[in-house]
């Protein structure tokens, strides 16, 4: 699967000046929602992602995402590979927690997928979360892998569909051509 041809095609792949959410600036972006709201794309996605981690040898009693981005493909996910989703949302604390509703029984193993990683923070705080209600992670999964070096995800099992590093930098670094095109908050 050709990913960011498919981010192409949907015209979830866009160049300019971007504030990323982790506070970086970059000349490229995906924007996961856009290919997301079509089922058929988001169903494709879904089933590479859930073969990839099935041919890995990897698991799991529930898929979980962070709320809002991995809501929808944690469900894709988890249709293919025919166990449970939910979602860890924000706790008002920086953290997120995992809604009354859902039940993660001690030991159960999950999966937490995201849509892109670019830090891992979002994803993280999904699997701490998960976590501390008794599961454990098997894996972290992605679409797309933009990440430079391992940081807070290390030690942790991961498939992503690709890997696809676009330059990022801190606000106190940005190149001159880049400082040019008005910025875009993502």
């Amino acid at each position: 699967m050709d990913v960011l041809k498919l981010y192409q095609e949907a015209g979830a792949y866009h160049e300019g000046h971007f504030l990323l959410a982790s506070g970086r600036h970059s000349p490229k972006f995906l924007q996961s929602t856009t290919l997301l709201q079509h089922p058929h794309l988001t169903e494709q996605v879904g089933q590479a992602l859930a073969q990839k981690l099935a041919d890995a040898g990897f698991t799991a009693d529930f898929i979980i995402g962070p709320a809002m981005g991995g809501v929808v493909l944690a469900y894709e996910v988890a249709r293919h590979l025919h166990t449970r989703a939910i979602f860890a949302e924000k706790d008002g604390q920086g953290g997120m927690k995992i809604r009354e509703a859902f039940s993660i029984g001690e030991g159960e193993t999950f999966i937490a997928v995201e849509d892109v990683l670019t830090t891992g923070g979002s994803v993280l705080k999904a699997v701490l979360a998960a976590e501390k209600a008794g599961g454990q992670c098997a894996a972290i999964a992605c679409i797309v892998d933009r990440r430079t070096q391992d940081g807070p995800l290390s030690g942790y099992p991961l498939v992503s569909l690709t890997r696809l590093v676009f330059d990022t930098y801190p606000p106190d670094a940005v190149p001159t051509w880049l400082a040019e095109i008005p910025l875009q908050e993502i």
